[in-house]
């Protein structure tokens, strides 16, 4: 079937914009010719996100769709690393049939790292020979973010075959690379490494940039890179997680906003997320050219990004921000995923010592940033136990191992700012363990005993708690954007009158147990120093 767009295109391998028409078949673009006109807006190519987690959305695939191809994003490149932590194979399958139900064009990479690194305890365990076999995959572009950077740098072995199935496959390998620099950094990028979306500083950026990596820009709901960022460049424009109440109000229209408005020029910010990533990843999209896929979308201008129209294959697809297909098939949740904790008894979750006084390393959490710091302070014990002080904004955190082998690791973290009360979730990066934190043991207890039966995310207050239920994996939910938003909002409005002062509080718990990022995190097995990749003690001496 023929069909005939006609309007202002901007032409992303020149940066000029000039009236069009468009000649589609079969969701080709075969010829693209100057006219003479006067149209309203400009048609660009759909929006590519090119590094995400469609787990963070707290959505499954087919909900995601729905939310975010009214933005204008028609191509997506997920890792999805986070239900494989927790299901294996199965979970990166489960990933792939869901998005089929949809017409937005999701792209998956194979997970790297699961588990991340090997101080966690994580649901499966995926091989260099499962990810040569996942790489074999049409769906499957890229080799996912190495995260074990350290083990690339050593030349671990397992790490090393990984790499060599992905060159082999002739498909690119991203990067994981929070504050590397120097001779690291060359080891690094010398095994073949080709993106980064880690940078928070602009002359780490710089410095990757230097070495030949493409520099990955991120802006999602925890981590917000793109002011500090806009004046280096990049290559991409990406949200690597986002949550349901940003998706609500864009999502790579919304970035591409924030780009200009930190001075990224126009044209560049959309080659950021059309061409750059189609020829980076090899995808038939990312431009209005013959023989490209008919991904097309119309905008406002090139400042505001408002989306009026949408076309995938050449369909119109979604108009005025309403989505206009159908999604098909019947939702499934995978028979896996479940939580495995059995017969946890409070002292569990307590650190003991000697005397009425302790001097204990504290994890330190930042608003808008993923990176934690090291801080100590001095605590009261009670009767052979330390204490938080709340009232000092030091709260007791604890990670339970969810897949039945026993492990706790507890410790301690500032700025959450809850007054009393706990909260708890079964996202915690990347193995996704029960995470929790509160004011005592009681209230985490009473967190945790409710989240063991199903999984979501859990805040618990005086003679009250409020509970977002996640059935699939204990990580996302089948429900619609709007309904999880609002259900968000409501959870997060009902922490800030705990006392918390942070946008994205369950966001930022999640990431306390993400032991590839500096500095101090915990995980079931205990209290890690990630530069010194090795477990420390609660307590100093």
């Amino acid at each position: 079937m023929i069909k005939l767009l006609k309007g202002n295109i901007l032409n992303v391998f020149t940066g000029d914009i000039y009236p069009a028409e468009i000649i589609i078949e079969d969701g080709i673009i075969k010829i693209v010719r100057k006219i003479k006109g006067d149209f309203d807006g400009i048609l660009l190519p759909g929006f590519i996100d090119s590094h995400t987690h469609i787990e963070s959305s707290l959505m499954t695939p087919s909900s995601f769709a729905e939310a975010t191809i009214p933005h204008g994003t028609t191509a997506v490149i997920s890792d999805p690393h986070e239900i494989a932590n927790v299901m294996g194979l199965e979970g990166i399958e489960f990933m792939i049939e869901d998005s089929k139900r949809v017409p937005l064009k999701f792209f998956f990479t194979a997970p790297s790292c699961v588990p991340a690194t090997e101080f966690e305890t994580a649901g499966a365990r995926i091989g260099a020979n499962k990810i040569k076999n996942l790489l074999e995959r049409d769906e499957i572009v890229a080799l996912g973010e190495m995260m074990d950077f350290p083990s690339v740098i050593a030349e671990n072995p397992e790490a090393i075959r990984k790499i060599k199935a992905a060159k082999k496959a002739c498909k690119p390998i991203d990067g994981h690379a929070p504050l590397l620099s120097g001779d690291d950094l060359c080891k690094y990028v010398e095994k073949g490494i080709s993106t980064d979306h880690e940078s928070v500083y602009a002359e780490e950026a710089l410095e990757k940039k230097e070495l030949g990596m493409k520099i990955m820009i991120r802006e999602g709901s925890s981590a917000k890179n793109l002011q500090e960022l806009a004046s280096i460049g990049g290559d991409f424009l990406v949200s690597d997680d986002m949550e349901p109440g940003d998706l609500i109000e864009g999502h790579m229209d919304a970035i591409l906003r924030k780009a200009i408005e930190y001075g990224i020029d126009e044209a560049e910010a959309v080659r950021m997320v059309t061409i750059n990533p189609a020829e980076h990843y090899s995808l038939d999209c990312g431009a209005i050219a013959p023989g490209r896929s008919a991904d097309i979308v119309l905008v406002d201008n090139l400042k505001n990004f408002t989306v009026k129209k949408v076309f995938i294959n050449g369909e119109l697809v979604a108009k005025d921000g309403e989505k206009l297909f159908k999604t098909m098939g019947e939702k499934r949740t995978p028979p896996q995923g479940k939580i495995r904790i059995k017969g946890l008894k409070s002292s569990r979750l307590e650190i003991q010592a000697p005397g009425d006084r302790a001097r204990v390393r504290v994890i330190k959490v930042f608003e808008g940033q993923i990176i934690t710091s090291e801080s100590v302070h001095e605590l009261p014990i009670i009767d052979g136990i330390i204490q938080p002080l709340p009232e000092d904004d030091i709260l007791k955190a604890s990670v339970i191992d969810r897949y039945g082998h026993g492990n706790i690791g507890n410790g301690f973290v500032k700025g959450f700012g809850i007054k009393e009360g706990a909260l708890a979730s079964t996202i915690a990066h990347d193995s996704h363990n029960l995470i929790v934190v509160g004011t005592s043991t009681n209230y985490m207890m009473e967190a945790v005993e409710i989240l063991r039966t199903g999984g979501g995310l859990i805040a618990v207050a005086p003679d009250e708690y409020m509970h977002l239920k996640l059935p699939v994996a204990g990580l996302m939910s089948h429900e619609r954007v709007n309904i999880l938003a609002c259900k968000a909002r409501q959870l997060n409005d009902f922490v800030a009158d705990m006392g918390s002062s942070l946008s994205n509080p369950f966001m930022t718990m999640s990431f306390l147990s993400l032991l590839v990022i500096p500095q101090l995190r915990l995980s079931d097995k205990g209290l890690f120093n990630v530069e010194e990749r090795r477990f420390v003690d609660p307590i100093l001496s």
